[in-house]
């Protein structure tokens, strides 16, 4: 039997939230009326289990799916750019010195160039498409970097010379970071909250998808033609164009056709996404994106902070550094030494086939992908988020261990082991650190805090994508597995935090979230308090069935 929403319809905002007490006869109405003065309504939807809520919103399912499809391209270019730097034919063809046995090699300075000129690319990415996000709306948006990655994809296609690789991944990584901040951000917008946190998780699957490809393919050719490098690139026109299939059919973002007075373009978007599910009233569903908007709008314009800007000020600056926490914390327990530089770092180490382990812990982590779209809304993201980002830190000590301790057979087995749990660890962190960008922010701020949030970890990936070259580059300082111990320190204090500053978001529409921030409820708890939301929802359930 299907489900169909409730009766009554969401109240108008109220002036004052009082705290429904069912002890003190509270009914219905009263409390419907004070979960409107928090922006707050329900559609009548909130019962159905995850996988009901999946068959009935299959469109939306499905296009939330597509749409996060684009980040195979980001996880193609990180993985194409840490592995390709280790096929002999791109070492020929780029390398500018030759070590003591005649062998050419690439430097520590142009390694970390092309590396840190990413990260610069996709600041420049992230800070500068947030306000055509916000003007223009995400589609705009998402034809604008599509434009630029397209650019990059040929300017690899094309080079011959280091500097011109240095351009390209400049052009990639502007494209890469435009694509961070506004995928998250248009899920989550557009998805049902029931199953919000399985469609966010499919961007790191595919970001892991895309991880995958890109050392399974340099190792296929490898095999045949092992100084063929320029195989993989072409490769990646293949996802340029799909991408632009996606953008082509899905609809703009409703909640930002709403924000910007486009009433007809946010129904006829709504009907889009939710044809086919039964019962669904457009009236009603656009009513309560609007009365979410209507109240951020009201409490921004109370505490005068209606600019951009105010992602840096109370209660929305504290939205901003939990947005960034998660995969700020990645670049400090060796995102850089086991992401970009996985298979450069292992052939340093002294394993004998570089590629293989690399293309066993990139398919570990599609797998694991795939366990967080399925759990993401039952276990919680703050679980998977702090337990994933612990067990890499702990993966960074032991590799540590490694670099002191005598070396014996075992060694580079061990090796493996934890830089495949370092792996497993990381696709948690990374999976709810992109959930974090596009839902921990405020509806009318979204665009402006993902960009930020984004950009801000990427500082942090230019230091370490300066810094990690050197330290396992056997030409220079010759760290090898010691290097472990330098992100074991460094990674600490942003580890412990995860644990006392990452919120539950499971489950939570953009109002309940507005409400929780807004009672200053501590991030460790908001699973255990109940909205607004949620009190009409026990009411509801308490009714005689007539």
């Amino acid at each position: 039997m299907g489900h169909s929403p409730t009766d009554h319809q969401p109240a108008v905002v109220a002036n004052e939230y009082a705290q429904p007490d069912k002890e003190h006869g509270i009914n219905s109405e009263e409390l419907a009326l004070g979960a409107a003065a928090q922006g707050q309504g329900i559609s009548g939807f909130e019962s159905l289990t995850w996988w009901e809520t999946v068959k009935a919103f299959k469109v939306t399912a499905a296009i939330c799916f597509a749409v996060t499809f684009s980040a195979a391209t980001d996880g193609y270019q990180i993985g194409i750019n840490g592995n390709i730097i280790a096929n002999p034919g791109f070492v020929r063809q780029f390398a500018t010195n030759l070590d003591a046995q005649g062998e050419p090699y690439l430097t520590s300075p142009i390694l970390a160039g092309w590396s840190s000129i990413q990260s610069v690319g996709q600041i420049i990415g992230m800070t500068h498409l947030t306000f055509i996000s916000d003007r223009f709306g995400r589609k705009v948006a998402m034809y604008w970097y599509w434009l630029i990655l397209a650019s990059s994809v040929l300017a690899e296609s094309l080079a011959r010379r280091w500097e011109v690789w240095l351009i390209a991944k400049l052009l990639a990584g502007i494209g890469v970071g435009c694509l961070q901040s506004t995928i998250p951000t248009y899920v989550t917008e557009v998805a049902p909250v029931r199953i919000r946190g399985a469609l966010l998780m499919c961007y790191s699957l595919w970001l892991a998808i895309g991880l995958f490809m890109a050392p399974i393919a340099l190792q296929v050719l490898s095999q045949s033609d092992q100084y063929d490098y320029l195989t993989p690139i072409y490769t990646q026109w293949s996802q340029i164009g799909l991408m632009l299939l996606v953008y082509l059919v899905i609809p703009e973002s409703p909640a930002w056709c709403i924000a910007k007075g486009k009433h007809d373009q946010a129904k006829k978007a709504l009907r889009y996404l939710n044809h086919g599910v039964k019962d669904y009233d457009v009236n009603q569903h656009f009513q309560l994106i609007s009365l979410n908007l209507d109240h951020e709008r009201t409490v921004a314009a109370e505490q005068r902070r209606e600019t951009w800007y105010a992602i840096f000020r109370g209660t929305d600056g504290l939205r901003t550094l939990i947005s960034l926490w998660t995969l700020m914390s990645q670049q400090f327990i060796g995102l850089t030494l086991f992401g970009t530089y996985a298979s450069y770092f292992f052939q340093q180490a002294g394993i004998s086939n570089p590629f293989k382990v690399t293309c066993i812990t990139s398919g570990i982590n599609v797998a694991a992908g795939i366990f967080l779209v399925l759990s993401a809304d039952g276990l919680g993201r703050r679980r998977l988020s702090c337990s994933g980002t612990t067990l890499s830190w702990l993966s960074t000590v032991v590799i540590g261990i490694l670099g002191v301790v005598p070396e014996v057979h075992a060694t580079n087995y061990i090796l493996v082991l934890f830089a495949v749990l370092w792996n497993i660890g990381i696709v948690a962190n990374s999976a709810t650190g992109w959930g974090f960008i596009g839902e921990i922010s405020s509806q009318r701020l979204r665009p402006y805090t993902a960009g930020f949030a984004a950009a801000s970890t990427c500082v942090a990936g230019i230091i370490m994508n300066v810094l990690t070259p050197y330290m396992v580059n056997s030409n220079q300082w010759n760290w090898g597995l010691k290097t472990g111990w330098f992100y074991a320190g460094i990674g600490l204090p942003f580890t412990a935090a995860m644990w006392f500053l990452i919120p539950e978001t499971s489950n939570r529409s953009p109002a309940e979230l507005d409400e929780l921030f807004q009672r200053k409820v501590r991030p460790w708890q908001f699973h255990k308090t109940k909205t607004a939301t949620q009190r009409i929802l026990e009411e509801e359930k308490t009714k005689p069935l007539i």
